[in-house]
């Protein structure tokens, strides 16, 4: 009979991978980087204008064991991992990122802030709210960058609603949503130059046409 904590433990111990790859950090603070990506399935958000939705059905994705996900990451130098999604927080995050930091990792991660708890051990933590479904205020203080995707006018003032519930330091970053960067881009700029405590963002590896 398999005990409810040894039911628990085989559960965070494999977790659904969509893909993984090795490449240069596209985004906010760690543009640049070469990084390791792990992109786990899973997301109820639903946003109309997400690159990945692919990613939304958990179910569709493999399981991998934390032992072979570190592996996969040990095959090459750098030693940024990026846990992303999806929403990864849907998962418990707490033995990938002890296993990932023991093995010598930075650990980051890019949540919607959506879930109950922020589980797992984090050096850094990239929260990007969306409108389609509101973020758990537990994130607040623990954010380390705020990046908000802006796909029309109104993104501005949601972006500026955060930032009195952030502690101090936390990175402010507007970046234009892909599709609609022709127009919003001037907007987040000449935004900048008006409110100084933004930062851009850009999808550098769409530019370069990396992964």
């Amino acid at each position: 009979m398999v005990s409810e904590q040894q039911q628990q433990t085989r559960q965070t111990n494999t977790l659904p991978v969509m893909e993984a790859f090795y490449t240069l950090q596209g985004e906010g603070v760690h543009t640049g980087r070469a990084a390791y990506f792990i992109r786990l399935g899973g997301c109820d958000v639903g946003c109309h204008w997400c690159d990945v939705k692919e990613s939304w059905d958990v179910n569709a994705h493999p399981h991998h064991t934390v032992d072979n996900i570190v592996a996969g990451a040990l095959d090459y130098p750098g030693r940024l991992a990026v846990i992303t999604g999806g929403e990864p927080l849907m998962h418990d995050l707490t033995n990938l990122t002890a296993a990932l930091q023991t093995a010598g990792f930075q650990t980051n991660i890019e949540t919607s802030g959506v879930c109950e708890a922020v589980t797992g051990s984090w050096d850094w933590i990239c929260f990007s709210p969306k409108k389609f479904k509101k973020p758990n205020p537990a994130i607040f203080e623990q954010a380390d960058e705020l990046k908000v995707i802006v796909y029309n006018q109104s993104d501005f003032a949601f972006a500026e609603s955060f930032v009195p519930f952030l502690r101090p330091g936390c990175t402010l970053f507007l970046q234009t949503e892909w599709s609609r960067s022709n127009e919003m881009l001037p907007r987040i700029v000449q935004y900048i130059k008006e409110h100084p405590q933004w930062q851009l963002s850009l999808q550098t590896h769409k530019y370069l046409d990396i992964p």
